[in-house]
């Protein structure tokens, strides 16, 4: 069963329980899922989590905007929102296993400085496609080996 239909399959599961947090949720997911195959053409399970991904993102710099001006109900809907989307990722890489990814694409690029730091992490973003990863934290991961 692809993505799609597995969301589709949830949020029949969610209206019927009367779940508004979740099926609200799970119809945005399904509309964000639907744009992206009508302009890929297809939806594999790679461009899947890329969408989902997307919105997790979005979902989370909301949250510290409306924690920030003291928006807590709005910052606790988002919460809810993003629990629900964090359900469709496959599981993320430990900080370890990232920790030893960024030193093998330092060691085999030869980056030495703080001025190879993109090449480097375009390489990691490159290898982990598909994968649910926080480019934020590879940034600050290859910043930090390479004493930037």
């Amino acid at each position: 069963m692809g993505m799609l239909e597995q969301v589709q399959a949830d949020l029949v599961a969610s209206m019927k329980a009367q779940d508004k947090v979740r099926t609200g949720s799970l119809r945005m997911l399904k509309a964000a899922l639907k744009n992206a195959q009508i302009e890929l053409g297809t939806l594999d399970d790679a461009n899947a989590v890329q969408v989902i991904m997307k919105l997790c993102k979005q979902r989370k710099e909301s949250i510290e905007v409306f924690e920030k001006n003291n928006r807590q109900e709005l910052a606790d809907q988002e919460k809810a929102e993003l629990t629900v989307l964090e359900e469709y990722l496959p599981k993320g890489l430990s900080d370890e296993e990232l920790g030893l990814i960024v030193d093998e694409v330092i060691a085999q690029l030869g980056a030495t400085d703080p001025k190879k730091m993109g090449p480097v992490v375009g390489a990691i973003m490159k290898r982990l496609a598909g994968k649910p990863v926080d480019g934020k934290k590879v940034n600050e991961l290859v910043r930090s080996r390479l004493g930037a």
